[in-house]
């Protein structure tokens, strides 16, 4: 039995009924071919036939699924009712529905957030050609709301798992820092960070050919591309993108490194100026991240301080939530553009984990992008690690 699963379940309860919802419906299949992404947190394997887990307000979990998933169902420890079938679903579906009789029905689809939109078009014509004929189909509404709070808000023991990622990344990190010399391309730093995941047993963060990101100097191209033949050089500002995953939790972190040149003992000051006020945007929008306040609200201090410098806006969100994966939630930290949706809107919630991650470029010299993970308390935003506030030269 995964603990984590059981905690997690008992959570989406509590969220239905706070949220006055009677019951969430999971619909899934085949999961291998693209499972729907709550179910590691409600169940925590794959399954193979038609299945629906039935989440209810008033306290139930029922697990309806193909006979030969039913044991594993049992295994997990968070379904005390179980049911297996052989040749349909749908009389089993109908049967649980008719008994809870839910005036709510939540089903995973969503217009804003991806990870609370894991129900198949096909699989919705599906279930609605098996509630045919009954008063669920008119009950039938997102479970957005359900889904957002229970991958943001955070348990204790997933915190613990999202610190210890961070704390490999950082060693890594640190291993890095002191291999690295003028001269090594970018592609042969990144493989000695490769290397070191490696050994580990772990994974990236991301997908591994461009996690970690190394942008060296002003030619490099960021984005979400992999590292190049591009050489470290004196006078290069090299940037860093990087996070494992440790215990199916992710860190997510950049750092920066100035590579000094030839009679420096510090950095020029177009790098130092330019650092520095990356470094003030990140602790002015932590300093405001407190439960209630929208995304948009934090994003829009980093901005200032940039603009306030004379520094032009970055084209991203100033940051996103962080778990299970990298980009963990729909609600950001983020500019009210179309692309994001209602997502800027969202307020923060208690256990929450952001990065929070401003950016500018100086010209001559590359690229400066800070991220730094934090979790939203009671009392405000406190910092998962020690955040970078000095330029690391070599």
């Amino acid at each position: 039995m995964s603990m984590l699963v059981l905690e997690k379940v008992q959570q989406a309860i509590a969220i239905l009924e706070e949220k006055g919802i009677d019951l969430w419906l999971t619909f899934v299949r085949e999961t291998v071919a693209g499972g729907d992404p709550v179910l590691p947190l409600i169940y925590g394997h794959d399954l193979t036939w038609q299945s629906v887990l039935l989440l209810s307000r008033s306290g139930e979990r029922i697990a309806l699924v193909g006979q030969f998933d039913a044991e594993a169902a049992r295994r997990t420890g968070a379904y005390p009712t179980v049911i297996g079938y052989h040749q349909s679903l749908r009389a089993e579906l109908l049967a649980a529905l008719e008994r809870l009789n839910p005036r709510t029905i939540a089903l995973n689809f969503s217009l804003n957030d991806a990870h609370a939109d894991g129900l198949a078009y096909g699989l919705y014509l599906l279930l609605l050609k098996m509630l045919e004929g009954t008063p669920f189909v008119d009950r039938l509404m997102s479970a957005e709301g359900i889904i957002t709070a229970l991958r943001g808000r955070k348990t204790a023991a997933e915190i613990e798992r999202i610190k210890a990622a961070i704390a490999v990344t950082e060693q890594i990190y640190e291993r890095t820092f002191d291999y690295m010399k003028v001269g090594m391309s970018e592609r042969e730093v990144a493989d000695f960070m490769h290397q070191q995941v490696a050994d580990l047993g772990l994974e990236t963060g991301w997908e591994a050919d461009h996690c970690p990101a190394v942008n060296s100097g002003p030619d490099s191209a960021i984005g979400h591309l992999g590292p190049t033949e591009l050489k470290l050089a004196p006078g290069h500002l090299v940037h860093f993108d990087f996070g494992v995953i440790k215990d199916e939790y992710c860190s997510d972190i950049q750092r920066m490194v100035y590579m000094l040149g030839p009679g420096e003992s510090e950095p020029p000051e177009p790098v130092r100026r330019a650092f520095e006020t990356v470094v003030l945007a990140i602790q002015a929008a932590v300093a405001a991240m407190k439960p209630g306040v929208q995304g948009r609200i934090i994003d829009n201090i980093a901005r200032e301080v940039l603009a306030d410098a004379g520094y032009p806006e970055y084209m991203h969100a100033l940051g996103h939530q962080l778990g299970r994966a990298v980009h963990d939630g729909a609600g950001i930290l983020g500019p009210e553009w179309e692309r994001y949706g209602e997502t800027p809107y969202y307020k923060l919630e208690v256990g929450q984990v952001f990065t929070v991650e401003p950016s500018l470029f100086v010209p001559g010299y590359g690229h400066i992008g800070l991220e730094e993970d934090v979790v939203i308390t009671e009392n405000g935003a406190e910092f998962l690690h020690t955040p970078q506030t000095n330029l690391i030269l070599r």
